[in-house]
């Protein structure tokens, strides 16, 4: 099967869910910087789930750049990982507006969380089907920075129902800049 539709259709998904992200941010009727102090939560959130929505785009095109031929398990496994991407302006909306409050920011990680395992539960099924001596498999190896990063989601989750939000919001921001440049490793492999 091509895998043609399947990265138009990803692609496509991630555009809407960064569109309805920006379509949430309210407008201040005040026309001065102050204005804009009590939407710096909201914003501050907007621009994380932002980036997070760019890494995984970028990610993604690279994984499936790398992918030869797509099959039935891998069009649900990216649809798993569509559907917790799509909850990324829900919980993005709510942390921001409860200013970083314990339980948004837990539910943020949850996402956060479940989506980055929905990618390797992707990656490992691309592998599956492409053999263990793929381009992929060569590229991901270990994926050390994988593993670490939901160590991390698992800890700020952990955080935050503790009454520590900004401490799980920094590791939610660590998680981010590992992931900011885009894998190289796949890019070196072809």
């Amino acid at each position: 099967m091509s895998k043609t539709r399947l990265e138009a259709f990803s692609d496509g998904v991630i555009a809407i869910l960064i569109t309805i992200m920006v379509l949430e941010l309210k407008v201040p009727h005040e026309a001065d910087w102050r204005a804009l102090g009590p939407l710096l939560p909201v914003l501050l959130t907007y621009l994380m789930s932002f980036l997070v929505l760019g890494i995984y785009w970028t990610n993604h095109h690279h994984m499936l750049h790398a992918t030869d031929r797509i099959n039935g398990a891998i069009l649900w496994a990216n649809l798993h990982l569509l559907f917790w991407l799509s909850l990324t302006p829900f919980v993005t909306g709510w942390m921001g507006e409860n200013h970083f409050a314990d339980v948004p920011t837990a539910a943020y990680g949850i996402v956060l969380l479940m989506a980055a395992v929905a990618y390797t539960i992707l990656e490992r099924t691309i592998i599956a089907h492409q053999g263990p001596h793929s381009k992929l498999a060569a590229a991901v190896g270990k994926e050390l920075k994988g593993w670490a990063s939901i160590a991390l989601y698992v800890t700020a989750i952990v955080l935050a129902f503790n009454r520590h939000p900004l401490m799980a919001n920094g590791l939610y921001v660590t998680v981010v800049l590992m992931w900011l440049v885009p894998d190289p490793r796949i890019e070196k492999r072809l």
